[in-house]
């Protein structure tokens, strides 16, 4: 039995880092592709419309989202909160059916 807790410990830990990883990825793609608009950006019409900064609010937002997931910032409805909710319920049905 604690061997496959181990187990289970050891892949929970595994999604987590390839979480990491995945925004660590996206983050070094956004900023090497909004640096490339902005640049784009500036050659065209020198900032004095700074459409760019329209994409980089936009992926800006999922990519905060994204972070918010990986390094677990807001967990309430994750898999832990979802575990321990399962268990109380269980744990309070076990009482009802003991009461009756």
């Amino acid at each position: 039995m604690e061997l496959s807790e181990k187990e289970n410990r050891y892949l929970k830990a595994k999604k987590r880092v390839a979480e990491i990883k995945k925004f660590y990825t996206s983050l070094i793609s956004y900023v090497v592709f909004i640096a490339f608009l902005a640049a784009l950006n500036y050659y065209v019409n020198e900032f004095r419309h700074p459409w760019f900064l329209w994409a980089a609010f936009g992926w800006g937002i999922g990519l905060l989202f994204q972070g918010m997931k990986a390094f677990q910032w807001f967990s309430f409805f994750g898999k832990d909160w979802e575990e321990k909710k399962l268990k109380k319920f269980m744990e309070e049905e076990k009482q009802n059916s003991r009461n009756f």
